[in-house]
């Protein structure tokens, strides 16, 4: 029986647990919160950190694992390749790894090849900040080089905002930079690939849409297919291949997210993961394809048959992320959830489930962990289903005070 380590037991990691055990494989997990949802649902369970490297690897030397694997999370996509790298398992390289989380290595790479990308620059604490907007220009967002889920996400005009902001943003870098690039005003696709022995297959084409007001980074709603034209469709995944091949993947699940104005499309930045927010979810209600099935024989340096990756359908999916204002959800700590169910078997739902326990607080959305449920619905295009799936979040009823 192989043995997998699974880095983080969060509730994004829930699903690869479970499915590492319906496939037979032994499931190790380590995550830093001793009381972590997954841990129940593995065979072997450790309160570490998965960002420390050191205990991590003794850990996955002890348990004499076969493959490690990083889902939904970018912090752990080094740290997988690393502990790959020291035992000799399949995997990313640390160097490939590094350009696929580090925003400033990854556009400094797609530059190099002339990959169209929004005007950006490297800053830190000690840069000259009025050089660096007239740059890129304004509007400008700022935003750390080595962090997601939209944490130090800032839209900004003028010089004095990001003298404002920027320590804030540098609080969740690591490497103490940032990226300052200019705001492009489009609309926003999400791709998700399979790279398998270099050779990248886009699988689906997304449309993220966003709210208004300080959440304005994060995906509140994800419709497939893709209502932009046809033409365009085919320029995104010619330049998300290629962006990909830039980067060095030769084999893992792909995730460019890519800007859409008029004709043009440009990258924005490229995962080397599954992507949080139930894309995994968008990709088997959308086409039949079980992304985590080939994220975790490819951890395991496991041949992909081709037919685990063809598309076996394709069907009108969207998905709505519950959120307060502006989205349906009261804002305050939650007394009371009713409903759930009856949000499950409302007409066009697929699946539908919360992230939130009682007594948690619900805030307004402005990262992504202020999304606190969702809903998957199917129609006879996108836009009908986002109709089906807000008529069920109506049958959802909180008490908060």
């Amino acid at each position: 029986m192989a043995t997998v380590l699974v880095l983080g037991a969060s509730v994004s990691q829930l699903a690869a647990i479970r499915r590492a055990r319906e496939l037979g494989l032994r499931v190790v997990v380590v995550d830093g919160d001793p009381d972590a949802v997954g841990f129940t649902e593995a065979d072997v369970a450790e309160a570490v950190d998965f960002s420390d490297l050191p205990a991590v690897t003794e850990l996955a030397r002890r348990h004499r694992v076969d493959g490690v694997v990083a889902i939904s999370t970018d912090r752990a996509v080094p740290v997988a390749a690393a502990v790959a790298e020291s035992l000799g398992l399949p995997g990313l390289s640390s160097e490939v790894a590094l350009r696929m989380t580090d925003k400033g290595c990854m556009r400094e790479r797609l530059a190099e090849a002339g990959i169209p990308q929004p005007a950006f620059t490297l800053i830190d604490a000690d840069s000259d900040l009025e050089s660096a907007l007239e740059v890129v220009g304004t509007p400008a967002v700022v935003k750390p080089v080595d962090s997601g889920g939209q944490r130090g996400l800032y839209l900004l005009e003028t010089v004095e905002e990001l003298r404002n902001v920027l320590p804030e943003t540098l609080r969740y870098s690591r490497a103490g930079r940032a990226i300052l690039e200019r705001f492009v005003a489009g609309s926003e696709l999400n791709v998700m690939a399979v790279v398998n022995r270099g050779e990248p297959r886009v699988l689906t084409l997304s449309d993220r849409l966003r709210p208004p007001g300080p959440g304005f980074g994060v995906g509140w709603v994800h419709l497939y297919p893709s209502v932009l034209p046809a033409t365009v469709l085919e320029q995104a995944a010619e330049i998300a291949t290629k962006a990909i091949v830039q980067l060095g993947l030769q084999d893992g699940i792909a995730f460019p997210q890519l800007l859409v104005v008029g004709e043009e499309v440009f990258v924005v930045e490229v995962a080397a993961r599954i992507a949080a927010g139930q894309m995994a979810d968008l990709v088997f209600h959308g086409i039949g394809v079980d992304l985590i099935t080939v994220a975790l024989y490819q951890s395991l340096g496991q041949q992909i048959d081709p037919d685990l990756i063809e598309p076996q359908f394709s069907r009108p999916i969207a998905i709505r992320f519950l959120t307060a204002s502006p989205g349906p959800l009261p804002a305050g700590r939650v007394i009371g959830i009713r409903g759930l169910d009856r949000v499950q078997k409302s007409r066009g739902v697929l699946d539908a489930g919360l992230y939130l326990q009682l007594g948690e607080t619900i805030s307004p959305v402005q990262v992504d962990f202020d999304r606190r449920g969702y809903i998957i619905a199917t129609g006879n295009d996108p836009t009908t289903a986002l109709a089906l799936a807000d008529n069920a979040a109506r049958h959802l009823e909180l008490d908060v005070e």
